[in-house]
């Protein structure tokens, strides 16, 4: 902290968050800035805690048993000179700007390196105003490898126009990283940056978050609301694995895109909107087109500029960086060193979730390791994870091989359907889907 922002004994601060590893964390590097820290894991405890009159609130969104802005607004009503910092993992900007109507102090977007974290803090002590929505999240794209350097110069050349972008690459490579650099270093840098990951929301709800409603469109609409297309009038539009979008969808949003307006369910007179697309997916649409999943005048559309990114095994040089770049974001100081062991191993490893992958080691380190030196009996995870992988007999059936692959991926990730999309490079979706269709236990794979 500078002088201008000295910590006293009563500036407390309260961390709300039900991940164990992210809180501790957090706690750690908030205790050694100075800060007196409380912790809760759930929206009762926190209003429990709330009682002591925290200086700042550090909460998830996501808790187990509420949500983050209705928790954010019961404390600014109970404790009005409480400033409230949100997180959450799930890029959603029309949420961001609704939390930040409400009075939410700053809303930034998982996983948010500590530096990020203290000068939010910093601003809070100091009295300063939040920062802006599309300013929240920190755009750092890792390494020096040759693929790596010619893909970001792409996609710098493409930000000079506002032609609609497609990025195909592969689950966890960075590519909507690609697409905040690509906004950042456009003409629109200081206009909203929305996202809406086509997979990710429910099949019903997905034309309203993209075009939105008015009150009484449908059953459940108890009042209007803006979609995200319009809510990235002037700005950008990531439309995240846009090859998930139902095929139902798609004329609706192609017509969208031709004539840059959009009319919210039950509506009858349209809105313009300024907006630049950029599409991302972890398929080739191409192929989607040929299953009949996709449409070929929408492909079109989108892939104005193609673009594309490298996955981490063809980025050798780049894996000690990016290794050292999450262990510094994720504990700055002290910190420990890496072995050479630890890295050849890393060298080694075929990140099949690529950066996101490492990301994830990386964190389990910062949190876990004691030690002041990194050693190889940390890749033990993913170690286990490659031995796992099934070894399929000659002759067994598409299906059954594909059953069989999707249930081994699902318990190396003890059920969790997220990272078994990624790992499997698919979306959740279709995860889905196939524990759907081949009679899987839902329960077990939640």
């Amino acid at each position: 902290m500078t002088s201008s922002a000295k910590i006293s004994v009563a500036d407390r601060v309260l961390v709300v968050e039900d991940d164990c590893a992210v809180r501790a964390g957090l706690a750690e590097s908030l205790r050694r800035d100075g800060w007196q820290v409380l912790c809760a894991e759930t929206c009762g405890r926190a209003r429990e805690l709330a009682e002591l009159t925290p200086k700042l609130v550090i909460s998830d969104v996501r808790l187990p048993d509420g949500n983050g802005i209705e928790l954010m607004r019961e404390l600014k009503s109970r404790v009005p000179g409480t400033s409230i910092l949100l997180l959450t993992a799930f890029g959603n900007v029309s949420q961001a700007v609704e939390a930040m109507r409400d009075g939410a102090f700053d809303y930034l977007q998982k996983p948010v390196p500590f530096a990020q974290l203290r000068e939010a803090a910093k601003r809070v002590l100091n009295g300063g105003g939040p920062a802006r929505v599309q300013d929240a999240r920190q755009i750092a794209i890792v390494g020096q490898s040759p693929v790596l350097l010619d893909a970001i110069e792409k996609a710098r050349q493409a930000a000079t126009s506002d032609a609609d972008i497609l990025i195909e690459a592969e689950s966890g490579t960075g590519k909507e990283l690609l697409a905040r650099l690509i906004h950042h270093e456009s003409a629109r840098r200081c206009q909203p940056f929305v996202a809406v990951n086509c997979a990710a929301v429910p099949e019903s709800l997905l034309e309203s978050e993209l075009f939105g409603h008015i009150k009484g469109a449908f059953t459940g609409a108890l009042a209007s609301r803006i979609g995200s297309m319009a809510a990235a009038d002037g700005g950008t539009l990531l439309l995240d694995e846009i090859g998930e979008m139902p095929l139902a969808l798609q004329p609706k949003l192609l017509r969208a895109l031709q004539e840059r307006e959009v009319k919210r369910l039950g509506e009858s007179c349209p809105q313009k909107v300024d907006i630049r697309v950029i599409a991302t997916t972890n398929r080739s649409l191409l192929e989607r087109v040929e299953e009949g999943a996709f449409r070929l005048d929408l492909y079109y559309r989108l892939n104005v500029i193609p673009l594309t990114l490298p996955s981490l095994k063809d980025r050798g040089e780049d894996v000690p960086l990016l290794a050292e770049h999450f262990l510094k974001s994720f504990r700055p100081e002290p910190r420990p060193r890496l072995s050479e062991g630890f890295v050849e191993g890393l060298r080694r490893h075929s990140w099949p979730g690529n950066v996101r992958e490492l990301a994830n080691l990386m964190r389990r380190i910062a949190v876990l390791c004691t030690k002041d030196e990194v050693g190889p009996d940390f890749l033990e995870t993913i170690d286990r994870q490659e031995k796992a992988m099934p070894r399929i007999a000659p002759g067994v059936s598409l299906r059954d091989a594909e059953r069989h692959l999707l249930e081994v991926t699902l318990r190396a990730t003890d059920g969790n359907r997220t990272r078994a999309a990624e790992l499997m490079g698919v979306s959740l979706r279709t995860i889905r889907n196939k524990i759907r269709d081949y009679g899987l236990p839902p329960r077990r794979y939640a």
